[in-house]
């Protein structure tokens, strides 16, 4: 019959539901980190939008962020269009 089987059962009735709690924790991790980002823009940041636009910030309100591409004609992006400080990396 079966016999022996106890612990390795339960390990792959646990792996599942391990791989979900990981991914939980993950997913609020990197949220909290983008509002840490979005919450630290000021004017005058060199950005990079997430299209790939490199520009400065030239104004900020809740959420809408002017920038600058550098041809002196600012240009309104949501704030979570912004991907990155330029020289962050990722």
């Amino acid at each position: 019959m079966f016999t022996g089987a106890g612990p390795g059962y339960l390990l792959v009735l646990a792996l599942p539901f391990l791989l979900l709690v990981f991914m939980f924790v993950s997913q609020r991790r990197r949220a909290q980190q983008i509002a840490t980002f979005q919450g630290s823009l000021a004017v005058g940041d060199d950005i990079v939008t997430t299209s790939g636009l490199y520009a400065t910030i030239v104004a900020l309100d809740e959420s809408v962020a002017s920038i600058d591409p550098g041809t002196g004609q600012p240009l309104r992006f949501d704030r979570r269009a912004i991907g990155m400080r330029v020289g962050e990396g990722t």
